[in-house]
């Protein structure tokens, strides 16, 4: 969210919640806001919105946003997953800032404070706030009940404290299995949040930690580390999806239990209670953004990697050619409000398409190409054409062109629709920056395949525009045959092939798998691209925006990705 536009929309809900406690001074004048990622997964569109938020508002204020990475699951995380976030979050313009938790400034780990936590789990014991149980899970389903009538209490809810510390501390080292017990808190059976009636804060998981090896065999659920961290950490404002909003009186009972034991960090006098508040995430049509699901498709090879350029992921979309401002622009247009909905890719793409417009290099390239011989032109020249016509710092470049060149077969046709201006049998065209020609003849394999296009140039028409004035009203783009490049070319398409891909539910959403996806088509292109940088944007002119792709393009050998087509009908409210 770029926060550092005044306007209307952009003084959106959490912007004046903020404010409001910032002139107050609730935040001991720092505004400090976090972005808490789960290691178990890339980071998609969504989690740009949130990114965006996150640190928007802090640059806003001046103050400060951590980067907590919340490995409180062992299952499913990895230092690879904690890797492409750090360089995904850079990647889209931001850095985070503040103390840190001793590994980098503004860097956090939530596994770093398992310590502090498991000593505030056994002080809620002692105060008679937490109890150990060994109901199951389809028990607890029983005792738990339903919003609309009280539930049961747990056998467990009343014991000793010194009997659940004692417990606790037998969970932690180790002596019951898996599901065996776990540690709850004591707050209201009776509450019609379900979330509130004594949930679950310790559990049992005998999996080693991608960080802290075997130390633990009890982790904290993500509801209780939650708060504690943003507490630990003098976080003022955590600001979560709108799924999140049943949860917030179980962070604010924790909130206040930290209280109670005098955690909470004081700053210039102040001492700094955290709050949450939720909006509406980000969702998009034509794809699934559940992190389940997309590792389904990495696991399952539907796609090539998590970077694949069809992914919603940001690295998959920094491989397709998207920009980080393009992005940003995205989520700022998309906006901030307490109210579910479904965005358009095409407001992205068209952002994207915006960006490029005015900053990409301009090419030619012809990715189906079929030969045009030019019979009465000898000897080769270069043609000057601009890198940019809308930023004349960009200069010019030199184009080589000699008597056959590559044109796109769609470029001509041998019996030409009406309103057909292209290349036909006798007819004129001129070919982008160079000459005029005309078509004598065609010659086809033993398909009926053309193989090349016969035609002669008007020498009077160097540059581009015949010496009598004549119209000519088509113009094709082109690549020299002696100098051109041979490069493989990748379409991108939408994945899906329906907006809603889960409208069977979960289960069901391969089947919409668009096969044409990915189209990939040998194409020749100008040299100069033959050294273009890995990640390199271009206009091919006529045809699209493209990139350089960062995994497989290798000097002389270039690999480039369809980022957007060069127009599309979509136009953004």
């Amino acid at each position: 969210m770029d926060e550092t536009k005044e306007s209307d929309t952009s003084r959106h809900f959490l912007r004046q919640w903020i404010e409001e406690d910032h002139a107050a001074g609730r935040t001991g004048g720092t505004v400090v806001t976090r972005f808490p990622p789960e290691p178990n997964g890339y980071i998609h569109i969504g989690h740009a919105k949130a990114v965006c938020v996150d640190f928007g508002m802090a640059k806003l204020f001046g103050g400060e946003c951590h980067l907590r990475l919340d490995d409180t699951n062992p299952t499913k995380e990895s230092d690879e997953y904690a890797e492409n976030i750090k360089n995904d979050i850079r990647w889209l313009g931001w850095q985070w800032s503040g103390a840190g938790d001793g590994k980098e400034p503004g860097f956090y780990n939530a596994s770093n404070m398992f310590d502090t936590m498991y000593q505030i789990a056994e002080e809620l014991i002692r105060r008679g706030q937490a109890y150990c149980c060994n109901l199951t899970q389809d028990e607890w389903k029983e005792y738990r009940g339903v919003p609309e009538k009280p539930g049961r209490p747990s056998p467990s809810r009343d014991t000793d404290p010194e009997r659940n510390l004692r417990i606790f501390r037998e969970m932690r080292d180790g002596k019951y299995a898996d599901g065996e017990w776990c540690l709850r808190a004591k707050i209201d059976m009776a509450s019609p949040n379900i979330h509130f009636r004594d949930p679950v804060i310790y559990r049992i998981r005998h999996v080693s930690h991608y960080h802290l090896g075997d130390k633990w065999c009890i982790y904290p659920m993500y509801d209780f580390a939650h708060p504690i961290e943003d507490a630990l950490e003098g976080v003022t404002h955590s600001m979560c999806t709108l799924e999140f909003e049943v949860h917030r009186p179980l962070y604010d009972w924790v909130v206040d239990r930290m209280d109670e034991q005098g955690l909470l960090v004081v700053r210039n006098g102040v001492k700094i209670r955290p709050q949450q508040r939720e909006f509406a995430r980000l969702n998009i049509t034509w794809t699934v953004m559940s992190k389940r699901l997309l590792l389904q498709l990495v696991t399952e090879g539907h796609v090539a990697g998590w970077d694949d350029p069809r992914m919603p992921t940001v690295c998959g979309m920094r491989r397709r050619g998207f920009t980080p401002g393009a992005i940003r622009e995205f989520c700022d247009r998309v906006g901030v409000t307490k109210v579910e909905s479904e965005s358009d890719p095409a407001l992205l793409e068209w952002c994207v398409r915006e960006e490029l417009n005015r900053t990409a290099l301009r090419r030619m390239a012809v990715l189906d190409p079929v030969k045009l011989v030019i019979e009465n032109f000898e000897g080769a020249r270069t043609v000057s054409k601009p890198n940019n016509p809308l930023d004349e710092s960009a200069g010019m470049r030199k184009v080589p062109f000699s008597k056959e060149v590559w044109i796109d077969r769609a470029d001509f046709m041998e019996v030409p629709e009406k309103k057909f201006f292209r290349l036909a049998p006798d007819r004129e065209v001129r070919l982008r920056g160079a000459c005029i020609v005309k078509c004598t003849g065609v010659e086809k394999d033993a398909d009926g395949k053309i193989t090349t296009i016969r035609c002669t140039w008007d020498e009077g028409s160097w540059g581009g525009n015949p010496s009598d004035g004549r119209k000519v009203k088509g113009t094709i783009h082109w690549v020299d045959v002696a100098t051109g490049v041979k490069a493989e070319v990748r379409l991108y398409d939408r994945l899906f092939t329906v907006p809603d891909p889960l409208r069977d539910g979960s289960d069901g959403f391969l089947k919409y798998l668009n096969p044409d996806s990915l189209k990939t088509v040998t194409a020749y292109v100008e040299p100069a691209l033959a050294a273009a940088a890995l990640g390199e944007r271009f206009q091919f002119e006529r045809t699209g925006y493209f990139v350089v792709d960062s995994k497989d393009s290798t000097p002389g050998a270039p690999v480039f990705n369809r980022t957007v087509t060069l127009k599309d009908g979509y136009k953004p409210a």
